[in-house]
């Protein structure tokens, strides 16, 4: 959850529809480079398939909530393996975190300084040693995690229009922009909505997907792209960022510029509220690729489910090594975390531990750094994880719902700051 985002990269963030769809996701994110290959392991077979929690009021925060000590940092277990990626990562968030407000009330810039500071020149190969001595851990409310993926999709497509690739990829319109104070809601981040000003000068929500399905933007010279595939291209969307492939095998990476305000609907939670997802005759698999499988067998009610979605995502051309997360810095497979600002420090260390009977058993389990944000990204301890490009991130990223216990590492002296109690709720 980048430049003009309304959640930044990744306001619709993450997907797999186990994941976004059916976890109703929303999350818009990139991709980007990380230590090493990623897992190619098969995915555990799913005892139960865990429903997402309800978020709290948009006025609620981590401060507001109530935050604990968590375990001693000791018993995490961190290896110098596992925690190096996460320091590279952390540098990389410090010249946002030693500025930027922190939303959800539990550090300051100036309480990262010195960390930060510090770790410029620490080395890799004791990374543990670096978590172990600068930051203490804390539990927002109760800690139980739930935590979904995403990743970087790579789908055919190109710069120009050919016959095979007609949906067009937009850049941001120029009519939408923020409402004047005064002629809407200040949002919980402090900004008013995203919308346009119509013929009366009015402020109005913007188009609907339905209405930009329809061509209401087009020709307007906001094309940057073509893809070939409407429902790949949904998905591209629901992920924030990918890759466009042509022909000739030149590829086009765009990233989230923006969206159209509009909120972010999980077509896979609908297709299981009709009975579409399941193990029954004529019923199709609760996955991405179900319900994929799903929306190409029967077009024209797909295409209506898919604008039950009313969100819109507009895209920039990316250049660099990776996707931009919302905190401005590139997110990593196997490292960044999309979370609710409102509940985590962007920029902040978080510890997953993972309950190993639930689908992506073990592959969160670890030290991660959030980075991005996404539109349905929203509650505490609510995550999103970041797996990279390919089809083993698809694969991970698309079955990934698992719980477990976060704990989020902040530098030392914030909890006795805080007034935190050492003991559980």
């Amino acid at each position: 959850m980048s430049a003009l985002r309304l959640r930044p990269l990744a306001r619709l963030a993450g997907l797999g529809v186990s994941v976004c769809l059916l976890a109703a996701c929303g999350r818009i994110i990139p991709e980007g480079r990380g230590p090493g290959p990623l897992p190619t392991l098969p995915r555990p077979p799913m005892t139960q398939t865990p429903v997402p929690p309800t978020p709290p009021p948009p006025s609620v925060t981590a401060f507001s909530l109530g935050v604990h000590a968590g375990p001693d940092l000791a018993a995490l277990g961190l290896s110098n393996a596992a925690a190096g990626p996460a320091l590279v990562s952390f540098r990389e968030s410090c010249p946002k975190l030693v500025v930027r407000k922190d939303s959800s009330g539990l550090t300051r810039p100036g309480d990262w300084r010195d960390v930060c500071a510090t770790a410029a020149g620490w080395p890799v190969a004791d990374a543990a040693g670096f978590f172990q001595t600068l930051f203490e851990t804390a539990t927002v409310g109760d800690g139980a995690t739930y935590v979904t993926g995403y990743y970087e999709p790579e789908i055919a497509g190109g710069r120009t229009r050919q016959a095979a690739s007609d949906v067009p990829v937009y850049g941001m319109p120029a009519d939408l922009v923020h409402a004047k104070p005064g002629d809407a809601p200040v949002k919980p981040n402090g900004q008013t909505p995203f919308g346009r000003y119509d013929e009366t000068g009015h402020f109005a929500p913007y188009y609907e997907r339905a209405d930009i399905d329809r061509g209401i933007l087009a020709g307007k010279g906001l094309e940057i792209g073509w893809a070939s595939d409407p429902v790949e291209f949904f998905f591209l969307q629901i992920q924030g960022s990918g890759r466009l492939r042509a022909p000739d095998g030149t590829v086009m990476r765009i990233g989230y510029a923006g969206d159209n305000g509009q909120n972010y609907t999980g077509v896979g939670i609908i297709m299981r509220q009709r009975g579409l997802l399941g193990t029954g005759p004529g019923q199709y698999a609760s996955s991405m690729q179900g319900i994929m499988q799903y929306l190409r067998d029967h077009p024209d009610d797909g295409r209506a489910l898919m604008e039950q979605n009313k969100s819109w995502v507009f895209f920039r051309e990316l250049t660099g090594d990776g996707p931009i997360g919302a905190l401005g810095v590139p997110v990593r497979p196997n490292v960044s975390l999309a979370a609710d600002p409102l509940f985590v420090p962007l920029g902040a260390p978080v510890f997953l531990s993972i309950d190993k009977t639930l689908a992506g058993a073990g592959l969160a389990n670890g030290l991660w750094v959030a980075q991005d944000t996404g539109g349905a990204i929203k509650g505490p301890n609510r995550f999103d994880s970041f797996w990279g490009a390919g089809p083993d991130a698809r694969t991970i990223a698309g079955g990934m719902l698992a719980r477990g216990s976060a704990t989020i590492l902040l530098p030392k002296g914030t909890l006795a700051r805080l007034g935190a109690r050492p003991d559980a709720p």
